[in-house]
């Protein structure tokens, strides 16, 4: 073969390799930000659970026991957002088991929901622990794939993660209470 061609052979697979790698590095940083999207969505939902629960342990429509368990449990969730990841997920676990201790029987909580406004709230707290659910799920997803990526070869000799850290999933019981289950 002329030399001519062996270049142009050449040229081509470095060319071919070029666009696999931009390609792949477009996915990764595309991940990586789904990733940062989904982590502050997560966020977000369990702020606004700790807030919804302290909400409804000033109403005292609970027994002050159960008010005091709830509050602490929620004022603790809302100061580890901070905290590293496994702290704040066994935090966050400790507010899922509470409430599903506190709000663990449907009818108690029909109960409880005889004021309008603790109804609504009731209806609120169902919702959030849902898409607490939602979310965890869709980070964990989005770990999983980025993992994925990153443990290829090219990624790997090629370094297209850059400094990025490894992305680690979000473990934490997220378990919507008994008690608040739809019918």
């Amino acid at each position: 073969m002329n030399p001519w061609w062996w270049a142009l052979i050449g040229a081509v697979a470095v060319l071919l390799l070029a666009l696999y790698l931009s390609m792949t590095a477009g996915r990764l940083d595309r991940l990586h930000r789904r990733l940062d999207a989904s982590e502050t969505a997560l966020d977000v939902q369990l702020l606004h659970r700790s807030a919804l629960v302290l909400d409804l342990a000033s109403t005292a429509i609970f027994d002050p026991a159960s008010t005091v368990v709830l509050a602490d449990s929620a004022h603790a969730a809302r100061a580890a957002q901070d905290d590293d990841r496994i702290a704040r997920a066994l935090i966050e676990s400790n507010l899922t088991r509470v409430l599903a201790e506190t709000l663990s029987d449907r009818e108690e909580v029909d109960e409880l929901g005889d004021d309008a406004k603790a109804l609504q709230m009731l209806a609120e707290l169902r919702a959030t622990c849902v898409r607490v659910q939602l979310s965890r799920r869709f980070l964990n997803d989005g770990v999983r794939a980025c993992r994925q990526v990153r443990k290829q070869r090219f990624v790997r000799w090629f370094n297209l993660a850059g400094r990025t850290p490894w992305p680690e999933t979000f473990e934490m019981d997220d378990t919507p209470p008994p008690g608040l289950a739809l019918h």
